[in-house]
C-alpha cells in the first residue's frame, strides 16, 4: 500500500498541469496514466490566451512559444480555382495587459512534452502503463486499486483521463448531452511533401465530403480532418486525388463523434473530475484542452492549501466556478461547430471568462476591473505584474492612496478593497505597490 496526499488519473495537458501546480507548491501526490507511452497526435492543437497566461505562471511559455506558430490562413480550393481566405487566429499586437493576444497553435503531443519536461524540472514524472481498475472512498480517504495489484490510499483523487474516464464511471457520472453530427468525423497526422505549407487547405466540394489538411509548426506533418465514412480506409487516394501528392506516411489518427457533453457534478466526496473526463466538446473553436487546462489550474491552488491545513470548504467553490463555464463553452463550441465560420470573436480566447458570482470575490468595481475577473497585466516598475505574481502565491496590488486589489494564485481578482489583507483563505500574501489603476485595455 503507497500513501500520498493527491492522486492523478490522467496524464493529459489537463492532468501535468494539475501535477506541475502541485508540484511547485511542494504537494505529494502520484500521476498515472493508463497508457503505456506518451500520447503521439495533434489532436487539440489551438492554444488559447488565457491558457497561454497559464503557461507563463506554470515556466513554460517560452517553449511553448517556440514549438508553436500563428494559425495560418484558410486556402480553398475550388476546382480550379485556389483562394486564399481568412484565418481562425486573429493577429493583433500584445498589449501592457494582454501579452498573448492570439491563438497559438501546438501539437498537442508536444504541449504535452513541455508539461512532462518541466513536471520532471520540479523532481516528478508520468507513471506510465498504471490504470485505475476501482475507486472506493469513505470520509477520510480515498482507496485506488490500480491494474498492477496495488492498492493507493490517497486524501483526494482528480479524475483528468479524458472521455472515457474510468474515475468518472466509478462514480456513476454521466456525459449528458448530445452528437452534433450524424456521422463520425477522423483527424490524422500526415506527412505530404510537396503541398504548400503556407497555408491550411481546404476541398469544401470532394465528391464523398470535404477535407482539410492545416501544416502542424515545427513538423513535416499536417493535420487532416474529413468525415471518416468519406475517407474510410482510402486515406491515401483521398489525399492524393485533392492535392495530387502522394501521403509519405499516416503518423497518427483517430475516429471521434463530435459531441457536446458535460457531467452534472465536478466533485464526489472527495474525488474531483476535469478536463474531458468533465466535459466533451468539438473541435471547433479551440476549447477542449483550454478548458481543461484551466479546470486544473483552478483546483491545484485549492488542493494545495487545504491539504496544507487551510479550510476543506475551499474545495466547494471548484464546481460551482467551473461547472456554468464548462456549460458556457460548450455552448459556444456548438454553435461554432453548426455555423462552420471561420470568424471566432473574442469569447473564444478565455480572457473574459470569470468568476463574479463566486463567494471568493467580493467588493466593488473599480474602472473597468470587477472582483471575479482575470487580472490584466501591467509594468511595474522595470518587470511585469504576471511576472511579480508568477508561483503559488496570492498578490496584493496596492494602489498609492487608494484601493487594495487582492489576486487569487491563479490571477483572478478576489476582492477590492480599502482595507489591507494580511492572508487569502489561510495563505500568505504578497504585496506590491504601484501607482495607477490597471486596465483591461
Amino acid at each position: 500500500m503507497y500513501e500520498k496526499p493527491i492522486l492523478i488519473i490522467g496524464a493529459g495537458p489537463t492532468g501535468l498541469t494539475l501535477a506541475i501546480d502541485l508540484a511547485r507548491r511542494g504537494i505529494a501526490f502520484r500521476l498515472l496514466e493508463a497508457a503505456e507511452t506518451p500520447f503521439q497526435g495533434s489532436r487539440g492543437k489551438g492554444i488559447q490566451p488565457r491558457t497561454l497566461e497559464v503557461f507563463e505562471d506554470l515556466g513554460v511559455i517560452d517553449q511553448i512559444l517556440a514549438a508553436g506558430a500563428p494559425y495560418p490562413k484558410f486556402r480553398l480550393h475550388l476546382g480550379p480555382l485556389s483562394l486564399r481566405a481568412g484565418s481562425l487566429g486573429s493577429s493583433k499586437p500584445p498589449t501592457e495587459a494582454m501579452p498573448y493576444p492570439n491563438l497559438w497553435m501546438v501539437p498537442q503531443s508536444r504541449t504535452e512534452e513541455i508539461l512532462r519536461e518541466r513536471l520532471r524540472q520540479l523532481g516528478h514524472q508520468v507513471e506510465f502503463g498504471m490504470a485505475l481498475t476501482k475507486l472506493e472512498q469513505d470520509d477520510h480517504a480515498v482507496h485506488a486499486t490500480l491494474s498492477n495489484g496495488e492498492i493507493v490510499d490517497a486524501d483526494y483523487l482528480v479524475g483528468c483521463d479524458g472521455g472515457h474516464s474510468a474515475v468518472r464511471k466509478s462514480l456513476g457520472l454521466k456525459l449528458e448531452g448530445e452528437a452534433i453530427d450524424e456521422e463520425p468525423s477522423l483527424v490524422a497526422d500526415v506527412e505530404i511533401k510537396g503541398l504548400d505549407r503556407r497555408d491550411w487547405h481546404i476541398w469544401p466540394s470532394l465528391k464523398g465530403g470535404a477535407i482539410g489538411l492545416c501544416p502542424l509548426p515545427n513538423t513535416q506533418l499536417f493535420q487532416l480532418m474529413a468525415k471518416a465514412a468519406s475517407i474510410g480506409d482510402n486515406i491515401e487516394q483521398v489525399v492524393l486525388k485533392a492535392t495530387r501528392q502522394r501521403i509519405e506516411r499516416i503518423a497518427w489518427r483517430s475516429i471521434y463523434q463530435p459531441s457536446v457533453r458535460m457531467v452534472n457534478r465536478y466533485r464526489v466526496g472527495r474525488v474531483f473530475l476535469a478536463g474531458d473526463a468533465a466535459h466533451v466538446h468539438p473541435p471547433s473553436g479551440g476549447q477542449g484542452l483550454n478548458t481543461g487546462v484551466q479546470d486544473a489550474y483552478n483546483l491545484g491552488w485549492k488542493l494545495a492549501h487545504v491539504v496544507s491545513g487551510g479550510p476543506s470548504s475551499l474545495l466547494d467553490t471548484y464546481e460551482s466556478e467551473r461547472l456554468p463555464i464548462a456549460a458556457a463553452v460548450l455552448g459556444l463550441s456548438k454553435h461554432l461547430h453548426q455555423t462552420r465560420s471561420i470568424k471566432r470573436g473574442d469569447a473564444t480566447k478565455q480572457l473574459a471568462l470569470h468568476y463574479r458570482t463566486s463567494p471568493l470575490s467580493s467588493g466593488d468595481p473599480l474602472g473597468t476591473l470587477h472582483p471575479g475577473d482575470r487580472m490584466p497585466d501591467r509594468r511595474i516598475g522595470d518587470t511585469r505584474l504576471f511576472e511579480r505574481m508568477r508561483g503559488p502565491q496570492a498578490t496584493e496590488l496596492q494602489l498609492i492612496d487608494g484601493p487594495r486589489i487582492l489576486i487569487r494564485p491563479d490571477g483572478y481578482i478576489a476582492s477590492i478593497r480599502h482595507n489591507e489583507s494580511t492572508e487569502y483563505a489561510g495563505m500568505p500574501i504578497q504585496h506590491i505597490r504601484c501607482t495607477t489603476i490597471p486596465s483591461l485595455d
